[in-house]
């Protein structure tokens, strides 16, 4: 059994199928609660009090407390169609601060339910329908989107470091801030077994001490919170009279939800790269579930009175950290989360971390992420090479952005201010250089059908006249001949298909188009369901199945990755999507 081409992550204790015991659970739950919890509140205090509606901040934290544990637990649980599967927390959504206090402002808090409610089902919509995207939602665009994540959080995380009460001692700050990383790093980095998945909380505990030998942890916020009950405060009801403030900012709250579920599509994308020991192709479909997850929980803010909520992109670096994958964390995430919120004592306990260790113990979980969305890019670059330029050129200008060195006074003010954030500049850039760099394509339509091979070699065969890929047209024509069966074999159309001559077959469509002299075919058919595993993985562990395999689906596979020099296959729930570049050298099928 031959294992040189597959690099396992040795780290991994838990992957994101294994069962854990329920008291690890719920305590590593409770951890990832603890990291997400300050952006589960502190964004909702921003955007009420920005409004001037102090008196509905307690209710809107409270709110998005609910929302964000009840979307943990449909992350992990996942439900039909909600729920990625992974270990994924949510916080509030920074990124609709500014559209959120708009909305406020103009038409209070039904306003904002009614709009958010809105780019909800909006959000629903676009993970139904995912599949249209696929072009320009590529490794490069996420992988970028993850790494200007914490160059958009870092700022924010910095000057917390510097938050300290009146009186307190100005070296007591970034003293519990040093011990805080000092004790995650050091755990992390040295330790060995169990106790390396406690480096964020043990951290966050011994900055907890420090900062109390100081006096400045808020004792008084937790003695003060009574032990049991909800703020005051009320659902605020749909503003369904649709006036001129709805429509004025409904497209920017449906653009805002866009960028949001680009963030969330990389975030979900990022969970998969470090949930597996193994490395596996990304599964869209599990992509499609976190961003349906999304739209569920920012319905419920929405019916609530609260902001929007995004997936964490810290569940993910915690991972990096911790060594722990398992679903099941989120889901105990959640229900931490749900009972927080009827518990204020509780929730008084972590409100009362002073900001500097909580923005330490965050800033070296977000660190690891930068590393997960460099990975994610690089991998992309092999396939193509623009793909490296797309990615610079785009992470430096959302850093540009992020840091007003760009025409800061024009951009503040262009199209609200929007621009003004690196994550949104820069993941908007990353889509529009990708749109741009699809080449004009050849097509074929007809049937997932090896009647029809007659067509595609003559589809192939002029596609390579025309773009002068003659040389390899050979090689053209028997990888489309091995895809197509291999099709067949994965969504269940070669058996029996003699019987059952009036069969309906499923639909196929092929793209052709050239790309620095090589040939990239893309092959798509409807979707067979959720259980088949992906060919891109089957290929990397074809070694490792030739005893379970069929013997014509393995000579099919094996000829596949002899004739392709890259193969990608992208599965979601409506549609399935594989890819293939094609060269006058023979490839690895990777």
């Amino acid at each position: 059994m031959k294992r040189s081409r597959l690099r396992t992550n040795e780290d991994l204790r838990y992957e994101a199928g294994d069962r854990i015991p329920g008291p690890l659970a719920l305590a590593l739950g409770a951890q990832l609660g603890a990291l997400a919890l300050n952006g589960v509140v502190l964004m909702p205090t921003i955007v009420f009090r920005a409004a001037g509606a102090e008196e509905l901040v307690m209710w809107a934290v409270f709110a998005s407390v609910l929302a964000c544990g009840v979307s943990a637990i449909l992350q992990g649980a996942r439900l039909g169609r909600i729920g990625s599967g992974y270990a994924l927390t949510h916080i509030s959504s920074a990124i609709f601060i500014a559209v959120c206090v708009e909305a406020l402002v103009q038409g209070g808090p039904g306003l904002l339910a009614t709009l958010v409610v809105v780019s909800a089902v909006a959000q629903g919509a676009l993970s139904a329908r995912l599949s249209l995207l696929h072009r320009v939602l590529t490794p490069v665009v996420t992988g970028t989107v993850i790494m200007l994540l914490p160059v958009t959080v870092m700022p924010i995380l910095f000057g917390m470091l510097n938050e300290l009460p009146p009186g307190a001692p100005a070296y007591a700050g970034p003293v519990s801030a040093v011990v805080t990383i000092s004790t995650i790093v050091g755990i992390a980095l040295k330790a060995k077994g169990t106790l390396r998945l406690w480096a964020p909380a043990a951290g966050i505990v011994a900055g907890s001490l420090v900062s109390a030998f100081f006096g400045i942890y808020d004792t008084a916020r937790v003695a003060d919170a009574a032990w049991l009950g909800i703020p005051d405060g009320r659902l605020p009801g749909l503003d369904i009279g649709f006036g001129p403030p709805f429509w004025t900012l409904l497209p920017a709250f449906l653009f805002v939800a866009l960028v949001g579920s680009t963030k969330s599509i990389a975030v979900a994308v990022g969970a998969q790269r470090v949930a597996w020991r193994r490395p596996r192709a990304v599964d869209y479909r599990a992509v499609q579930r976190a961003v349906a997850a999304e739209g569920a929980g920012n319905l419920l803010a929405g019916l609530a009175g609260t902001m929007p909520n995004t997936p964490h992109a810290g569940a993910v670096a915690a991972v990096e950290v911790t060594g722990v994958a398992a679903r099941s964390t989120a889901v105990a995430a959640g229900l931490v989360f749900l009972a927080l919120a009827f518990l204020p004592k509780a929730l008084a306990l972590f409100l009362a971390i002073p900001a500097g260790v909580v923005a330490a113990s965050i800033a070296v979980v977000m660190a690891t992420l930068f590393a997960v969305g460099m990975r994610e890019a690089v991998r992309s670059m092999g396939a193509n090479p623009r793909n490296g330029l797309i990615a610079g050129v785009s992470f430096w200008t959302g850093v540009a952005f992020e840091f007003d060195m760009i025409f800061p006074a024009f951009f503040a003010e262009f199209a609200g201010g929007l621009l003004s954030n690196g994550l949104t500049t820069g993941g908007l850039l990353a889509l529009v250089l990708t749109a741009l760099s699809v080449r004009r394509k050849s097509q074929f339509r007809g049937k997932l059908d090896v009647a029809e091979l007659p067509r595609i070699r003559e589809f192939i065969q002029m596609f390579a006249a025309r773009n002068g890929l003659e040389a390899i047209v050979e090689r053209l024509d028997a990888a489309s001949e091995e895809t197509l069966l291999t099709l067949m074999q994965s969504h269940g159309e070669a058996d029996g298909a003699e019987e059952a001559p009036g069969r309906e077959r499923r639909e196929l469509l092929l793209t052709a188009r050239e790309e620095d002299g090589e040939a990239v075919l893309e092959f798509r058919v409807g979707a067979a369901g959720s259980g088949e595993l992906n060919l891109q993985d089957r290929l990397e562990w074809l070694e490792e199945q030739t005893r379970v395999a069929r013997v014509e689906h393995e000579i099919s596979l094996r000829l596949l990755r002899h004739l392709a020099s890259s193969v990608r296959h992208q599965q979601f729930h409506d549609m399935d999507i594989l890819t293939l570049r094609v060269s006058s050298v023979a490839g690895g099928g990777s």
